[in-house]
């Protein structure tokens, strides 16, 4: 294939419905930037798997597998990721080459589990990221809220799927953990669905007598890029199972002892969705760190930003000061103490994450110690007068 007729065909993809790559998601914007690119014979794909160093590409001609020597940099956040627009050698290059990607429109980024200062991107270029979490266990409220704060900082949009809504089966119960959810979670959708097949009852049908879950979840998945995210058996696969509509992702039943999943999915994959759209699909995260997440936290704890602009002083810690009018909430019960918990832990987090790279930052961590050191040691020996 000539690089003439290579971009051509990739120019007039917008207005061309039945297209291999209008499917993945490629629009006019994609095609200006991929413009230069293409003037130097290079092919436009979407990557759909990253494996060791390897790629698999889907192009106008099909999936390609590619190696990524040429941008694999020292820096993990710019490494090729499942999601990417790529400029690929032509055919004909053995082995052929990612030769770059495009810029991303988003990123969902954590900070990596070796505890050195890196990041891990998940996926590129998402608009809706789908946290699901189970209902056959405990809820874990704060890990939804880490979850939320990492996909508010993506730039894509939440939305919560409660999986395994069934085994709830008292409706006013699982409305009550529904409610808990969109308590921890404002702004966001929360859906209760069914993740299992029953009797010969499909998922779909079993989630439309829970309420239609999945009905409105394969609404919002049908524009654009959704990433499929949770811990191990969270039901993660059967979901992406029933939004495909065929039995493409494995899934095997979680264990029984602790109830957790086998990391049935072992890379990320983006699959085209048949109603429009396509979806990521993750391996179980068993860490979820912050990375650079300040703004997500925010997000997530909108009502305690919101209470924070009326405190006393500008610069309020919502500790002990006078005229905190988040403690005052709490006090009054209008805010969940936990709600307020969590928010501090994960803005050290954030920090601590943050500082690791900003020396600035580490200076002023630094002097917030010192003067909280000091606070309390002037408060020690106006305590230690008054008993004498």
């Amino acid at each position: 294939m000539s690089s003439t007729s290579s971009f051509t065909s990739f120019t007039s993809l917008p207005s061309s419905p039945s297209s291999v790559l209008a499917a993945y998601g490629w629009d006019g914007t994609w095609a200006d930037a991929f413009a230069p690119y293409a003037a130097e014979g290079l092919v436009a794909g979407r990557v759909v798997r990253v494996d060791r160093g390897q790629c698999d590409v889907v192009t106008a001609d099909g999936t390609v597998r590619a190696d990524t020597a040429f941008v694999t940099p020292h820096d993990p956040l710019r490494v090729v990721c499942t999601g990417d627009w790529v400029a690929v050698e032509p055919e004909g290059h053995t082995p052929r080459y990612v030769r770059a990607y495009l810029p991303r429109r988003t990123a969902f980024v954590r900070s990596t589990s070796s505890g050195r200062s890196e990041g891990q991107i998940l996926a590129a270029n998402v608009d809706h990221a789908v946290i699901a979490v189970s209902l056959a266990g405990e809820l874990d409220l704060a890990r939804i809220e880490r979850f939320l704060a990492l996909a508010w900082q993506s730039g894509a949009q939440p939305v919560v799927v409660l999986t395994k809504a069934d085994l709830v089966p008292d409706a006013v119960t699982r409305a009550h953990l529904v409610q808990d959810v969109e308590t921890t979670a404002p702004g966001v959708p929360v859906l209760a669905v069914s993740a299992r097949e029953d009797g010969g009852t499909s998922l779909l049908e079993r989630s439309r007598e829970l309420g239609g879950g999945l009905d409105v979840l394969a609404a919002v998945v049908s524009g654009g890029t959704s990433v499929l995210i949770g811990v191990s058996g969270a039901g993660k696969s059967t979901l992406a199972n029933a939004l495909l509509g065929e039995d493409v992702m494995d899934v095997q039943a979680a264990r029984e002892v602790d109830g957790k999943g086998r990391h049935t999915t072992t890379t990320r994959n983006l699959l085209a969705l048949p109603g429009g759209g396509v979806l990521i699909d993750t391996p179980g995260l068993r860490g979820v760190g912050l990375w650079d997440a300040g703004s997500g936290v925010g997000q997530v704890f909108s009502e305690i930003e919101e209470l924070a602009g009326d405190c006393r002083f500008h610069d309020c810690a919502h500790e002990s000061e006078p005229g905190c009018a988040v403690l005052e909430a709490v006090g009054t019960g209008a805010l969940p103490e936990r709600r307020l918990e969590s928010y501090r832990k994960l803005l050290r987090e954030n920090q601590r994450i943050v500082a690791k790279t900003d020396a600035r930052l580490r200076a002023e961590i630094r002097r917030e110690w010192k003067r909280k050191g000091a606070m309390g040691k002037a408060a020690m020996e106006a305590k230690r007068g008054r008993l004498r």
